[in-house]
């Protein structure tokens, strides 16, 4: 990578966030989770020196790869220019965050493989995670307290709003860490690739999802406070006071302590007009 790198006179950007996975075995445990076939559209966003990229060309049909450095997306465009003539690569100069955003795509068919931007990678996550139709799997390699954060369930620290607002419609699957020495440079923080599969029946109907985020973003504002008090502040008293008695759940509880099915079932309940 350094040679590559000092051939195209690249210094890289810090404020990109660009610490490239280069251990071989590393890179076919991820894309080993995304379960590729020769079907399968992978959505790759941060490439880079496309280590990843090439794998992905090796086991896919189609890789759509976003790229927002400029000088790595001509170095990528020499090394992949076959692919990109047959149409088995498409490569995007873009700013995925903003492209995800513009972009109402069906992503029904398509699978994210990626070495995530630290920097960004929670609100793509949320994104795709969100998007109407969203990739059938998500696999995606971050920083390891996001990673946790994304794994979490009910009753631990890394347990919070954007563990909610993904695992509304993926599931956790599976995860591993990646130690920094397989990165060039070597990142300050702990590194893991994360598996998530989208659900095969929502949760919540598509008109609900904007007043779920409601409600787990206020019940998390404050962590240490109860629930119900933060939740006042959307809606009266008195039914919520009720419907937590309904669902079994304590009037002094945190969200911290709220499954994902109470947190459903509590949006659909306040979504009803009250009798």
């Amino acid at each position: 990578m350094k040679q590559a790198l000092a051939a195209h006179s690249i210094r890289l950007t810090k404020s990109l966030g660009q610490n490239f996975l280069h251990d071989t075995n590393q890179l076919r445990r991820i894309a080993a989770l995304a379960e590729l076939t020769r079907a399968d559209h992978v959505l790759e966003i941060g490439p880079g020196l496309g280590p990843l990229t090439e794998l992905l060309l090796e086991q896919a049909g189609e890789v759509l790869a976003i790229e927002k450095d400029a000088r790595l997306v001509e170095l990528l465009r020499r090394r992949f220019e076959r692919a990109e003539q047959c149409s088995a690569l498409r490569l995007l100069h873009e700013d995925a965050l903003d492209y995800l955003s513009r972009q109402a795509r069906d992503w029904t068919d398509w699978k994210l493989v990626a070495n995530l931007p630290y920097s960004v990678a929670s609100p793509i996550l949320v994104e795709l995670a969100q998007a109407e139709h969203g990739p059938k799997r998500l696999v995606a390699t971050l920083q390891l307290e996001v990673a946790r954060r994304l794994m979490a369930g009910p009753g631990t620290p890394d347990y919070g709003v954007l563990t909610l607002l993904v695992q509304l419609h993926y599931a956790p699957d599976t995860w591993f860490r990646i130690p920094a020495s397989c990165f060039f440079p070597e990142p300050d923080v702990d590194s893991a690739c994360v598996c998530l599969v989208r659900r095969k029946r929502p949760l919540l109907q598509p008109e609900l999802q904007d007043t779920f985020a409601r409600i787990v973003k206020r019940s998390f504002s404050q962590r240490r406070k109860m629930m119900l008090k933060l939740l006042k502040a959307d809606w009266p008293q008195p039914r919520l006071a009720a419907e937590f008695e309904r669902l079994g759940l304590s009037p002094q509880v945190r969200a911290e302590q709220v499954s994902l099915e109470h947190f459903t079932h509590l949006t659909q309940a306040l979504s009803r007009r009250p009798q």
